[in-house]
């Protein structure tokens, strides 16, 4: 049991953020990240080196993505609100935030082939291995979707309305590692 709850500890916010970029819709992301959860409480057993829990934790979240949006096609439903209004505004943001924002909403708006290895790598700071095995592609394709993501994403940061800042924001990891430690 403690090794379950040093899961939950280390793996939901990560995992949440991923199931966030998947979804677009804070309640399904929690839902994937609980169901991650769950299927990892009955077969995580099953694993025998402990030390790939985390590619595990991913891989399942992402499938149990792509068994949703399957059945959604199927069995769509309608939305009855977005939760933009609910985000909190505020006034004085530094224009990095700003940019940042920008940046992940734009993220979001990208064909899933490259949303998820861009939110991998430089929000979750996979490996190009360990996203490889998540999405069940070669690292090569890895390469190059999160190459082409970037160009898309920095396309769509360049070309918006003149009023949003278009500064393009350092998606490195050793950068976002470094103002955050």
């Amino acid at each position: 049991m403690d090794e379950f709850e040093d899961l939950v500890d280390q793996y939901y916010q990560a995992l949440y953020r991923f199931g966030f970029s998947l979804a677009k819709n804070p309640d399904r992301a929690a839902d994937l990240v609980q169901q991650t959860f769950v299927i990892w409480a009955q077969k995580g057993h099953q694993l025998k080196d402990r030390s790939k829990a985390k590619t595990w934790l991913f891989t399942t979240l992402y499938r149990e993505h792509l068994g949703n949006a399957r059945r959604s096609q199927r069995h769509p439903e309608t939305e009855i609100s977005e939760a933009e209004h609910e985000l909190p505004y505020e006034e004085e943001e530094s224009g990095r935030k700003l940019d940042a924002q920008r940046a992940v909403i734009l993220l979001s708006e990208l064909d899933e082939t490259f949303r998820a290895p861009l939110t991998l790598f430089y929000l979750q700071q996979h490996s190009y291995k360990e996203i490889a095995e998540v999405l069940d592609v070669p690292i090569g394709t890895v390469m190059s979707r999160i190459s082409r993501g970037k160009d898309q994403l920095r396309k769509k940061m360049t070309s918006g309305p003149k009023s949003v800042a278009t500064r393009i924001v350092d998606f490195k990891p050793e950068t976002i590692q470094k103002n955050n430690g």
